[in-house]
């Protein structure tokens, strides 16, 4: 068992905190926020994580893990301190270093035993040679420390059997103390581990999600060139899938990626190689791909009618994905003010988002359109002029075709995520508009030319 501390209580710190606490390790997690560190004592989580807060219950009440501001008591004799702060984009597209400056002043105004750092944030590469350099610029005792990479790799909504069922531990190191450390704090979890140099290891994130990225990108443009010729993306995706060079991941066209890493990470690696004068031709198209395929929804629509104005528009799915409250990226985001500037009359459904989204668009009346946030799907789509799909959570997709037809004033979908059957779309009477396949008009009424792109 080791003495762990945990700057920062987000995703990646909370999660990798909670993980090494159920795998037998003393941890304290330390947060600025004292209110938030109050509510993490009662057990009660400030993210939304499937299995999370049981985790932190049973954790807490065993004494594994505790939860506090006060980082000096938590980090003068830790054996490794994991730093999980975060490192938000620039306007440029760089990384925003200042959390993880603060924290390694703190660390090095602190320890006083012999103590292995490692960064668990998302940094560009060489980043951790600069934070070895500044907590032995500011080291306050005579004590030995060390940086060492260690990127998570695991995915909102899933985070706590991704770090417990991780695929592989990327650790990265510049010496054999450090990296035998680190190969037993992690010895319990029993999982492979891959040790690499440090600048190895922080490359391999960024290479990692950003290969996932193209990978997106790429079937979003098949899936848009795709409704020009005739093809279906789902059946391309199928064919596809079965080429184990392939394989059947990350095959879905949609309205694009978002959350806190792909976006970010994209242009964060697009910068990197700017600063070293290359250029990343095949993640630059990735970002530009994404950033259109965003509105593209919005765009289908518009070509359908002729005004959002005084529209009741259903929006089925706030958050970037299903499975968590978080909306940095999310298509909701782009598409949204679009339709409050056309004056659309917008009832938003999401079953853990709206939250966080009315505390960026405020329920009422925005001085053009208009935005009420619904608890249930049936509310939403009820007398609806047109439903927007951003989100595939399990609520939205349990909705049967004939729902549309019976709720909407006009049974007119736009599907972002391509939840439904094309034939049964049609055979229940709903004029459905998906991404990479071909529309589907109301029963009884001959398709336009309009309603393509």
């Amino acid at each position: 068992m080791y003495k762990i501390a945990v700057a920062g209580t987000g995703y990646v710190g909370l999660v990798a905190g909670v993980c090494f606490a159920e795998m037998g390790h003393k941890v304290t997690c330390v947060d600025i926020n004292e209110k938030k560190v109050e509510l993490m004592k009662s057990g009660v989580s400030p993210i939304y994580e499937a299995d999370l807060e049981g985790l932190m219950q049973k954790n807490y009440a065993n004494g594994r893990i505790n939860y506090t501001t006060d980082y000096n008591s938590a980090y003068k004799d830790a054996d490794a301190i994991f730093i999980g702060v975060g490192t938000p984009e620039r306007s440029d597209g760089s990384a925003d270093l200042s959390y993880i400056a603060t924290v390694a002043r703190q660390i090095a105004e602190s320890v006083e035993n012999d103590c292995l750092v490692v960064v668990k944030s998302t940094v560009p590469v060489g980043t951790n040679d600069k934070v070895e350099q500044f907590i032995q610029d500011f080291l306050v005792n005579d004590v030995k420390i060390e940086v060492a990479s260690n990127p998570e790799f695991l995915a909102q909504g899933s985070a706590v059997n991704d770090t417990l069922n991780a695929e592989r531990i990327i650790i990265g190191t510049e010496s054999k103390w450090a990296e035998e450390l680190l190969l037993n704090i992690y010895e319990p979890f029993n999982l492979p581990i891959v040790s690499v140099k440090r600048r190895s290891a922080e490359m391999i994130k960024y290479a990692s999600n950003d290969f996932l990225a193209l990978k997106i990108s790429y079937m979003n443009d098949i899936a848009n060139l795709c409704e020009l010729i005739g093809a279906d993306i789902q059946d391309v995706a199928r064919g596809m899938s079965f080429d184990n060079r392939i394989g059947s991941k990350f095959l879905n066209a949609g309205i694009g990626f978002g959350g806190s890493c792909f976006p970010k990470d994209t242009k964060a690696l697009d910068y990197i190689a700017k600063l070293n004068g290359y250029e990343l031709k095949t993640v630059k198209a990735a970002i530009d791909v994404n950033k259109e395929q965003k509105t593209i929804l919005y765009k289908k629509a518009s070509k359908r009618l002729i005004t959002f104005n005084g529209l009741k528009v259903a929006v089925l799915g706030l958050t970037f994905k299903p499975g968590t409250d978080d909306l940095r990226e999310s298509a909701s985001l782009d598409n949204i003010p679009l339709l409050l500037e056309q004056g659309a009359d917008i009832y938003a459904y999401d079953p853990a988002g709206a939250e966080n989204f009315a505390r960026v668009y405020p329920e009422g009346d925005t001085g053009k359109g208009k935005i009420t946030y619904v608890s249930n799907v049936e509310n939403a789509l009820d007398n609806a002029n047109v439903c927007f799909i951003f989100t595939e959570w399990g609520q939205i997709k349990a909705v049967i075709p004939e729902m549309y037809k019976k709720l909407m004033r006009t049974p007119l979908v736009f599907d972002g995520r391509n939840i439904y059957n094309l034939k049964e779309m049609e055979e229940a009477g709903v004029e459905y508009h998906s991404i990479g396949r071909r529309p589907v008009s109301k029963a009884g009424i001959k398709e336009s030319k309009d309603l393509e792109l």
